[in-house]
């Protein structure tokens, strides 16, 4: 036997046992955690069926940095500044009979839990206006760029160099040109394939244009699985945008579908404070530097009582983030409680669905109390693994009779719920496991009837546009869609 023989025989041997070493370490690091023991399963499943495979999956997609000193460069002045303000205001409304109006009263027990989760500020916006196509929310948003005066700061998960985000790019190397600030905040994973060039040209331009963990192939790491989701448009601190429209052409003009349908606010008022909060926040995390000149950012800023000196028509809403920075999972606590608390009816929009076993039960749990329980999935969604693992769910969802629609009309990329036509959520989180943990998501909490009536009217429009599914036909679908939906059922609590 030759010395290389003998040397990759004992190489081979050396790495196999170093596999089941690190395996046998990493699985009892995993029980000992106490964690969530589908995920705990999942994941042991994966280590013992691919050797070597298994722990490099579980290095890039495994760690869990919530509250680990890896996020906390975010701990800066405007968060302190989030928490004296919503600790000032829970002492006000505690202490105050008066301090809530009647409308806000009922969502008390609400208000506080998001004050304690992430010190969401309780606003008043004097104006909302309602999204309901990529192609309505993009052009308001190009518009209102193009009326900048004083800055602009755009935070997209996804900025492509298609046409769409080129109509985007020159509007705000225009705006840069005349003298507006102009800030650009993506993601690494989302603008993965955008070439360097189509950046590259803002830069150029003056524009400060921020990747959020880049991706680098030869350099893999393990925060890989942790992105940046929000969507967020401030203009001159006055104007906000929020949902869950993209930069894309496929945004625009619905792409391979014949309609993009998505769900996006504009929002006037004090809740604009919030997003810009969040947007400096994040830019802060990627540079470790805040800007100065608070007053240029936040404009006529005073909310420490909110309502005052706003008319009877002034809607209430706090923004609502979360993330692998945060303590707590404050998106998906706040879903949790708006399901259980529902009286009369929850309608929910979802491009993904995979909820935790938490959440899950609390959607079959209010079904099976008499509230009538609507979601709408799309029939086809833009990734085949995800499609079957919402699927995968439907047929515990009409055994609990909840009403499930298949939109057929488009993809429909909404995320929205709204609870007995009395408040209602937009934002950028999915109602799946990626969202409620590991991204940084962002949502809007609206206490006000007028908004949840409007998203009620448009759910019940689409479902003129969905296949309603019932149980007897679900059961009857073809044997290779059931198989599919247990694997990849198998591996939702990894997605």
């Amino acid at each position: 036997m030759s010395f290389w023989d003998t040397f990759w025989r004992i190489f081979s041997a050396a790495l196999y046992f170093a596999n089941i070493a690190l395996v046998v370490y990493v699985v009892t690091r995993l029980v000992l955690k106490k964690a969530d023991p589908t995920k705990t399963l999942s994941w042991i499943l994966i280590l013992i069926l691919l050797p070597y495979v298994g722990l490099i999956l579980y290095f890039l997609l495994g760690q869990n940095y919530r509250k680990k000193l890896i996020f906390t460069k975010k701990r800066n002045a405007d968060l302190e500044l989030k928490k004296r303000i919503a600790t000032s205001q829970m002492e006000m409304f505690t202490t105050e009979e008066d301090a809530l109006t009647s409308e806000l009263r009922q969502f008390k027990k609400l208000i506080f839990q998001n004050m304690n989760n992430d010190y969401s500020v309780l606003t008043v916006n004097s104006k909302i206006d309602f999204m309901f196509s990529g192609r309505e929310a993009l052009d308001a948003m190009l518009k209102d760029i193009e009326e900048a005066t004083e800055h602009i700061h755009l935070q997209s998960f996804i900025f492509n160099g298609d046409d769409t985000g080129c109509r985007f790019k020159d509007a705000l190397i225009a705006k840069a040109k005349s003298g507006v600030e102009v800030r650009v905040l993506c993601d690494g994973a989302g603008c993965l394939r955008v070439k360097r060039k189509f950046f590259n040209e803002m830069r150029e331009a003056g524009i400060e244009v921020l990747i959020f963990s880049p991706i680098h192939i030869l350099m893999p790491t393990s925060k890989i699985n942790y992105r940046n989701h929000r969507k967020i448009l401030v203009i001159d601190g006055k104007i906000g945008y929020i949902g869950g429209v993209n930069i894309a052409d496929r945004y625009y003009d619905g792409g391979p579908y014949k309609e993009w349908r998505d769900t996006q606010v504009r929002v006037i008022g004090e809740s604009v404070y919030s997003m810009q909060a969040s947007f400096l926040l994040d830019r802060y995390f990627i540079i470790n530097r805040k800007l100065s000149r608070r007053r240029k950012y936040y404009p006529d800023f005073d909310i420490t009582r909110p309502g005052e000196d706003i008319s009877e028509k002034a809607i209430y809403a706090q923004t609502l983030s979360s993330g692998p920075d945060s303590d707590w999972a404050s998106i998906m606590q706040c879903y949790f409680t708006l399901i259980t608390n529902a009286k009369s009816h929850i309608y929910i929009n979802t491009p993904y669905f995979a909820p935790s076993e938490t959440l899950l039960n609390a959607i079959k749990i209010a079904a099976l109390g008499g509230v009538n329980v609507g979601i709408m999935l799309p029939e086809r969604a833009d990734s085949n693994l995800i499609h079957y693992c919402s699927m995968s769910y439907v047929n515990d969802l009409l055994k609990a009779g909840v009403n499930v629609y298949l939109f057929k009309d488009g993809f429909n990329h909404s995320k929205s719920i709204s609870v007995d036509g009395k408040l209602c959520i937009v934002g950028s989180a999915n109602m799946d496991n990626r969202s409620m943990i590991q991204d940084f998501e962002i949502t809007s909490v609206l206490y006000n009837s007028e908004c949840s009536l409007k998203l009620e009217k448009q759910f019940e429009d689409d479902i003129s546009r969905c296949i309603k599914v019932s149980l007897p036909k679900w059961k009857k679908r073809h044997w290779l869609q059931k198989v599919n939906e247990s694997f990849s059922r198998l591996v939702s609590p990894l997605l």
